[in-house]
C-alpha cells in the first residue's frame, strides 16, 4: 500500500511538473491530486527537492542497469554496443513523461541531487566509450574511429529524441531503436565487415 502511494505521488508530480514546472507545484497540489495527506507525502519524501531527484533518478538507473547488463552480458564490442542503443532508446518510451520533466526541470536539482545524478551518467556514458574503445582494439570497428567524439555524438543523437519521439506515432519504439543501431553500428564499423556481409552474422550472434 505504501509502494502504491509512493507511485500516486510521482505519477501526480510527473503531469504536475510538465504542464505548471517545478516552482509552480506546490506539496499541497500533489496531495491534494492524489487525495492524500502530507503526512503521507512526506513518510515517503523528505521534500519536493527529493521527489524531483527520484524522478530523475528513476530513468538514468534503468538505462545504466541495462548498459551495465549488456557490457557483462556480450563479449562481441558490437553486440555490447547493439544491446546498449536498442534500451537507451526504448527508454524514451518507458519512460517519457520523467525525461520531459528531466530536461524541463533539472536546473532546479540541488547540488547534492545533481551530483549523484550526474555520477550514473557519466558511468552509462563510460560504458558507451569502452564497447567503443574495445571495438577499436579488437579491430571490429574503424581504426581511425575518434571514439571520444563518436561517443559523445551518439549520446547527443539518441538523447534529443525526446524532442520528437510522440508515443503512438507512424514508427514505433522498436522501428527506432533498429534505425539507430543500423545508423550508429554503420558508422562505426570496419567498411570490409559490412560489405563482406559479417555486419548481419556479427549481429546474430
Amino acid at each position: 500500500m505504501r509502494t502504491e502511494l509512493r507511485q500516486k505521488i510521482i505519477q501526480s508530480a510527473l503531469l504536475l511538473f510538465e504542464k505548471q514546472g517545478y516552482h509552480g507545484v506546490t506539496v499541497n497540489q500533489i496531495v491534494e491530486d492524489v487525495g492524500t495527506s502530507k503526512g503521507g507525502f512526506y513518510h515517503h519524501f523528505k521534500t519536493k527537492d527529493e521527489l524531483l531527484y527520484v524522478i530523475h533518478d528513476t530513468f538514468i538507473s534503468y538505462a545504466l542497469e541495462k548498459a551495465t547488463k549488456a557490457n557483462d552480458m556480450h563479449d562481441s564490442p558490437t553486440k555490447k554496443l547493439q544491446a546498449i542503443i536498442h534500451d537507451f532508446v526504448k527508454v524514451f518510451d518507458i519512460y517519457k513523461p520523467h525525461i520531459s520533466v528531466f530536461y524541463q526541470e533539472n536546473i532546479y536539482l540541488n547540488e547534492e541531487y545533481e551530483i549523484l545524478i550526474k555520477k550514473k551518467r557519466d558511468q552509462f556514458k563510460n560504458i558507451i566509450m569502452k564497447a567503443l574503445y574495445e571495438g577499436k582494439e579488437q579491430g571490429e570497428f574503424r581504426s581511425d574511429l575518434q571514439v571520444d567524439i563518436t561517443g559523445m555524438a551518439i549520446l547527443g543523437m539518441v538523447n534529443w529524441t525526446y524532442k520528437w519521439y510522440h508515443q503512438g506515432g507512424f514508427r514505433t519504439i522498436d522501428d527506432i531503436s533498429n534505425i539507430f543501431v543500423d545508423l550508429i553500428l554503420h558508422a562505426v564499423l570496419e567498411s570490409e565487415t559490412i560489405t563482406s556481409g559479417k555486419y548481419k552474422e556479427l549481429l546474430m550472434k
